[in-house]
């Protein structure tokens, strides 16, 4: 009995997780906040700042932690980047 407790379990795990690999290939790819971070060469808990303050969604895993989608970190990162080139300013910049 306890095996099929356990595969319940899992099978619940997996259904409600991100990281699924019965449908891996139709989700997309997740990042979290020290790899979005690098990417704009930030303080991970800067990235957090701007899940908080809506400027990112997050996306929250079984376990509390925050997970970003990629395609909006690029969205975002290519948004920014004209400004910061021409302005040297950042996310969060005032003006």
């Amino acid at each position: 009995m306890p095996n099929d407790l356990s595969e319940v379990r899992k099978k619940l795990i997996m259904s409600q997780s991100n990281f699924s690999p019965l449908s891996s290939s139709n989700q997309e790819k997740l990042l979290t906040p020290a790899e979005v971070a690098a990417l704009f060469r930030v303080d991970p808990k800067t990235v957090t700042r701007w899940a908080k303050a809506g400027k990112l969604t997050s996306i929250r895993t079984l376990g509390g932690h925050r997970r970003y989608k990629e395609s909006e970190v690029k969205t975002l990162l290519k948004s920014i980047t004209p400004a910061i080139s021409s302005n040297n300013q950042g996310l969060g910049s005032k003006k």
